[in-house]
């Protein structure tokens, strides 16, 4: 489960392009945050997740947030301020076992296109010449179909699908998506299927593709009307700052984990109802050369990272669904797992500590001098982050979950192999 923002220069304060998501997974896969260079390649085809693609000549620098045991991405970046997102709808369209993934195309896209529309039409040919397929979970089966906010510096789309269907957007505004298609009869692009069932009396795209079942229980309909009343509410005056906050954000406060829901933008793993946590999160100032990662899960308690192609990321062993002290993403993950077993009664102090730490690093982050090292900057917000966390692990004393909610936690580290 995911949300995407996105708010056009005209929506934002410093007339400068949004983009945001939280990527949603199991809370045990987590993701690689990288940075690779522009790459020649000599090789006539690479290996997606599951399959074969033609590979071309060469391949655009990338800032990639991907799980750890899939070749596409969730979210991303290249050199050129082209940033893409997806998230999983579900609709009556079946789905292949095997074939290209959404998060595939994320990748493909950004490492072969300049703009937002020409990745636009290079996704759906994509869709069309190969259809969309394969498993998007490691742990049990998930088969969708992709929505996807694709945007540039200066222009922003949207493309929902339904297997071979697609209808596109451009964004007037600003815009979100979660888990359920949106886009009923006002497209500016779409396949001929689409245009032959416009055809008739009061067709919707989203009405006669969504399946009911599952986008009922995703709810990813209430999480988009409330990342879209957000976006509204600030229309003109959206910053880095309010993307953060929306990012951060709960259905409901106080917030307690246990009690959470699949209506929280910041998302904690519940167990069955709720199966999904926020993995990692992304915003980007399209047009600057400093994009804005978490490279660790649950916004709430994490700090954004200024992230560069020159700067690249601090080094640290690639993760897998095994916790592993060295990797980045489990060292913060660990903490984030003993705050949540008594969230409500630190996290007062904490998010204060934690917007403190955020605005000295996006103040420094501004700040910078020509002559300044990009990566010792990211370097040092690492850095920062680490010592916020070592600070306030000495602080917690462990709550205790309610039985079952505990249980289910308990599973979930016994599987990760942390204790």
């Amino acid at each position: 489960m995911c949300d995407i923002l996105v708010a056009i220069p005209e929506a934002t304060k410093e007339k400068v392009m949004l983009f945001a998501k939280n990527s949603d997974r199991d809370p045990n896969e987590a993701q690689i945050l990288e940075v690779i260079p522009r790459q020649k390649h000599e090789e006539d085809a690479v290996k997606l997740t599951y399959v074969e693609f033609p590979q071309v000549k060469e391949t655009y620098a990338v800032i990639l947030s991907r799980p750890w045991w899939i070749w596409g991405v969730e979210m991303g970046v290249n050199e050129f301020g082209l940033a893409i997102g997806n998230t999983a709808v579900f609709t009556k369209e079946k789905i292949p076992d095997k074939g290209i993934l959404g998060m595939d195309m994320i990748r493909l896209a950004l490492e072969r296109t300049k703009t937002s529309k020409e990745a636009l039409h290079f996704i759906i040919d994509i869709i069309e010449s190969y259809g969309q397929g394969g498993n998007g979970s490691y742990e049990h089966k998930l088969l969708y179909s992709n929505s996807f906010i694709i945007a540039d510096p200066k222009e922003a789309w949207v493309l929902e699908t339904a297997g071979k269907h697609w209808v596109a957007k451009r964004i007037e505004d600003v815009y979100s998506i979660s888990n359920a298609l949106t886009i009923e009869n006002d497209w500016d692009l779409a396949s001929e299927s689409v245009e032959r069932l416009a055809k008739r009396p009061k067709f919707s795209f989203a009405k006669h593709f969504s399946d009911r079942f599952y986008t009922h229980f995703a709810h990813g309909r209430e999480r988009r009307a409330f990342t879209y009343r957000k976006l509204k509410e600030r229309e003109g005056e959206i910053t880095l700052e309010y993307m953060m906050e929306i990012l951060r954000s709960h259905r409901f406060e106080p917030y307690s984990p246990e009690k959470g829901s699949m209506r929280d933008i910041c998302m904690h793993y519940g167990g069955l109802t709720r199966p999904s946590q926020t993995a990692s999160s992304q915003i980007s100032e399209l047009g600057k050369d400093i994009h804005w990662f978490t490279g660790t899960s649950l916004p709430c308690l994490s700090i954004f990272k200024p992230i560069s192609f020159e700067g690249g990321i601090p080094e640290s062993e690639s993760p897998t669904n095994l916790y592993n002290p060295k990797n980045y993403w489990w060292r913060i993950e660990k903490f984030h797992r003993l705050f949540q077993t008594n969230y409500q009664k630190y996290i007062g102090k904490f998010s204060k500590e934690r917007d403190e730490l955020q605005r000295e690093i996006i103040r420094r982050t501004r700040e910078l001098k020509e002559n300044e090292s990009l990566a010792e900057l990211t370097k040092w917000a690492f850095e920062r982050e680490k010592e916020l966390v070592k600070k306030w692990e000495k602080l917690i004393v462990p709550g205790k979950f309610p039985f079952l909610y505990g249980m289910r936690w308990r599973k979930v580290n016994q599987k990760a192999g942390l204790r």
